[in-house]
């Protein structure tokens, strides 16, 4: 089955807990503070595989989480690291973040890959909190919690040559004349259902790959027939090739074929019709194809035109060489502009609000924000020493004046999450 998107959800792991302990050993009667840090959680990394050409491993994933990281322990050991989750997927994976729109990798080449949800630090054990007025801190910190996110992965296919046409013209049997490719191959539309992909080889030694894309029918920019499905897989082609029916098997006109596809390209994408395109004027061996070249060739004019048959097998040296002249003087573009990737655009966001504060129906002030939410998560409520830490980190944070300027009450409610605590 050819799927080429999904929606994923992805959670990397947690760090691991420190440990709180002190050191009891006999002679040793001022022992202080003996608690290890917790390991890292793991990251959530996409890797491609040249073997993989569908993104359907991930389908029925739905839900990717990733292992915590060891707690720490006594004696000032150490959490061990977990162990990195790996995803592998096919060359021209692009993933994009739902939620925010950007896009965090276009995994085109065969060693690329990206870490998509980074895992958290661990918690700290009690010997880190140790300084010279507080010897023997009695509180240790939880791990720090992985990063989620909901990911867009979609697949557009590799390939230099792009074969596009309405149903029935010839594109599969091109494909498979030309290349090692075994597409399907029959006498009714729709035939072809995902695309067919083919190492083509031309003169001097050159090689190319071609791409047969389906289900090209008029409205296919709106969601007719496939046309929706694949037309995204034209986008990375950098030669179109329109294969027409020149010998009118279907009844219809060459021209109006030629204009029907020309205008769902740039219904799809405006910029698809900039760029070098050739036309394939394919069952030239059928009586009347000669009569519909000619005429074709009045009204489609300064076109690159080549005649085959695809089906005997004639034309098409001419086709291939020339599809690989052209290739040799078009630079290989990027896909995506880079003001759309995460990493280019985070730097010009202004900083945000570290927190806000709200007041629900139920008179509970609410707080919110990834800072406040963090510490309240790494916080580890089993010490006094513990809970005067954190308040007194909100209370840095600005969070106590804050809520006396909204007009905070002693004995207020005020929620973090799903904690509720007491204003004082």
């Amino acid at each position: 089955m050819f799927v080429d998107e999904v929606i994923l959800k992805v959670e990397a792991g947690r760090g691991g807990d420190g440990c709180l302990a002190f050191r009891r050993e006999k002679y040793i009667p001022m022992g202080g503070p003996f608690g290890g840090n917790g390991g890292k959680g793991s990251d959530i990394k996409f890797i491609v595989d040249e073997g993989l050409h569908t993104l359907i491993d991930l389908r029925y994933m739905k839900v990717v989480k990733g292992p915590k990281g060891e707690n720490g322990s006594g004696k000032n050991q150490n959490g061990k690291n977990a162990e990195d989750v790996i995803i592998k997927v096919p060359q021209g994976t692009i993933v994009t973040d739902e939620d925010t729109g950007l896009i965090l990798a276009d995994l085109k080449n065969k060693d690329d890959q990206v870490v998509v949800a980074f895992g958290g630090r661990g918690g700290r054990g009690n010997t880190a909190f140790k300084t010279q007025s507080n010897p023997a801190p009695n509180f240790a910190e939880n791990g720090e919690p992985g990063e989620k996110r909901t990911l867009k992965v979609e697949l557009k296919l590799l390939a230099d040559v792009g074969l596009v046409g309405l149903p029935s013209v010839g594109k599969s049997t091109i494909i498979s004349k030309i290349s090692a490719a075994k597409p399907k191959i029959a006498a009714y539309h729709f035939t072809t259902l995902t695309p067919n992909l083919g190492v083509v080889k031309a003169n001097n030694n050159r090689s190319f790959v071609v791409a047969d894309l389906p289900g090209l029918i008029e409205g296919a920019s709106l969601g007719e027939g496939l046309g929706d499905k694949f037309l995204k897989h034209i986008e990375r082609t950098r030669v179109i090739a329109h294969v027409i029916d020149m010998g009118s098997t279907e009844g219809r006109n060459p021209v109006e074929d030629y204009n029907t596809i020309r205008n769902e390209l740039k219904e799809f994408d405006e910029n698809l019709l900039n760029r070098p395109e050739i036309i394939i004027a394919n069952k030239m061996d059928i009586d009347g194809a000669d009569k519909n070249l000619k005429e074709f060739k009045k009204q489609v004019k300064n076109k690159d035109i080549y005649e085959i048959s695809a089906m005997e097998g004639k034309g098409l040296d001419a086709v291939i060489n020339r599809l690989a002249d052209i290739l040799d003087t078009i630079p290989i573009t990027p896909l995506i502009e880079e003001e759309k990737y995460e990493s280019y655009v985070l730097y010009k966001f202004k900083k945000e609000d570290a927190y806000t504060i709200d007041k629900d129906y139920n008179g509970v002030w609410v707080i919110k924000g990834k800072e406040v939410e963090k510490l309240l998560e790494m916080t580890r409520f089993n010490t006094e020493e513990a809970i005067a830490r954190f308040a007194n980190k909100l209370r840095k944070m600005g969070i106590d004046d804050k809520l006396i300027e909204l007009g905070a009450q002693e004995g207020d409610r005020v929620r973090i999450l799903d904690y509720e605590f007491e204003f004082k």
